[in-house]
C-alpha cells in the first residue's frame, strides 16, 4: 500500500482562491471605477489606456481606447486581489486580521501605483501631488480597494 497522499486530500488542505480573487477584483475594480467616474468624469478609462499608449489618447473619442482602459483597470484590480490572496497562503495574518491588513494593503497598493507604476507608464506621471488628491487617493485605496479584497478573502475562502 502506498502512503503517499492522494490528490484529493492535498486539494482539501489548500483552499481555492479563485472565488475570493474574482469577487474581490470585481468589487474593488467596480467601486474604484465608479469613484473615478464621479471624481473625474467619463474619460477616466482613456486616461488609464494612456498609461500604456501615451498621453495623446486621452483626448481621443475612440471607443476601443475607452474599452482598453476599462480592461486595464480591471486587470490591475484582479492583479491586486491575486497578490493579496496568494500572499495570504504564507501570511495567515492577512486573513485573520482582514480589516487592518486590507486597509494597509490599500495604502501599499496606492504607493506602488503612484511611485512605481505611474512613473514607469507611458504617462510618466510623477508629483508634485496635491494634498487633497493624496488624501482622496489614500482613502479610496484603503476602503474601496484594500478592504473589499481582504473581506472577499476572509468570507469566501475556506
Amino acid at each position: 500500500m502506498s502512503t503517499a497522499p492522494d490528490s484529493n486530500s492535498i486539494e482539501a488542505k489548500t483552499p481555492s482562491l479563485g472565488l475570493p480573487i474574482l469577487v474581490g477584483g470585481v468589487i474593488a475594480g467596480t467601486l474604484d471605477l465608479i469613484t473615478a467616474f464621479i471624481s473625474y468624469g467619463p474619460n477616466v478609462p482613456r486616461a488609464i489606456a494612456a498609461g500604456l499608449l501615451g498621453r495623446q489618447v486621452i483626448q481621443s473619442s475612440s471607443v476601443p481606447i475607452w474599452i482598453l482602459g476599462v480592461f486595464l483597470h480591471y486587470f490591475i484590480a484582479f492583479s491586486a486581489a491575486t497578490v493579496y490572496c496568494l500572499a495570504s497562503r504564507r501570511l495567515a495574518i492577512l486573513k485573520d486580521n482582514f480589516i487592518v491588513c486590507g486597509i494597509f494593503y490599500g495604502i501599499g497598493f496606492f504607493l506602488v501605483m503612484n511611485l512605481v507604476v505611474l512613473p514607469l507608464s507611458a504617462l510618466h506621471a510623477v508629483g508634485p501631488f496635491k494634498l487633497h488628491g493624496l488624501i482622496q487617493g489614500l482613502l479610496v485605496h484603503m476602503f474601496i480597494i484594500g478592504l473589499p479584497i481582504s473581506t472577499s478573502l476572509r468570507k469566501l475562502s475556506a
